[in-house]
């Protein structure tokens, strides 16, 4: 998604449009809609925040994503894709409601960890069931890795049980560059009034391993549980 399919290889994720890419994710404080002045590393929010990082992440204090992406607190980039029905999806038909986007890549070990475990499954099935909308995008361009037509991804979302509103295709990797998403899986939050309110990592373990998900604070969870809170 606007990465360079040879991009440098990191521990963090692949590149939305195919291999591995550098993922370096730098978080900052969004405190009563307003920027905070601290910047943390991914890597160090688990001692910084703790292991109960989502009660730390209170009503008004989401923590978002400045990786070359949509500023916290600005209002997300406008998209009109095509789903796996060739039907057009906007974000404007979600205005009013909250809205994840997750960048995946079905042939990147980290997409793999999180689908194998079931972690994304069920981080999809609790957000579409308090009433969210799921967005799966896929901007791998033809030929890359994870491109793929529209059967072959709802036979992805059947024999997984993913649990997406729509899964979008977007292999001219227009969504990714203008959403500024660089690996997968990364993800985003869209508050009702369309802005965004979270940008980055699905959890706080970088790797391919299944074993890690369950030590992992699940930062997409926390986000949301945040945005409920008020």
């Amino acid at each position: 998604a606007g990465s360079d399919p040879d991009a440098q290889h990191d521990r963090d994720g692949c590149a939305a449009g195919g291999r591995f890419a550098l993922g370096r994710h730098v978080f900052q404080t969004l405190t009563n809609g307003r920027r905070g002045v601290t910047f943390f590393n991914r890597d160090r929010l688990p001692l910084i925040l703790g292991t109960a990082v989502a009660a730390s992440i209170t009503a008004g204090a989401l923590i978002v994503s400045t990786a070359s992406a949509t500023p916290p607190g600005n209002v997300a980039p406008a998209f009109t894709e095509v789903n796996t029905a060739g039907k057009q999806v906007s974000l404007a038909d979600f205005k009013g409601k909250s809205v994840v986007l997750e960048w995946t890549n079905d042939g990147c070990p980290f997409v793999q960890k999180h689908y194998n475990s079931r972690n994304m499954q069920a981080t999809q099935a609790a957000a579409t069931k308090d009433g969210i909308l799921w967005l799966s995008v896929i901007s791998s361009k033809p030929g890359a890795q994870g491109h793929v037509d529209g059967a072959r991804a709802d036979k992805l979302t059947a024999d997984r049980g993913a649990k997406p509103t729509h899964v979008l295709l977007d292999p001219d990797g227009s969504m990714g560059r203008a959403f500024g998403a660089k690996t997968t899986p990364h993800l985003y939050i869209i508050t009702p009034d369309g802005k965004v309110a979270y940008n980055g990592a699905i959890d706080s373990i970088k790797s391919n391993k299944v074993d890690d998900v369950p030590k992992a604070t699940n930062y997409v969870t926390a986000a949301l549980a945040s945005l409920s809170a008020g």
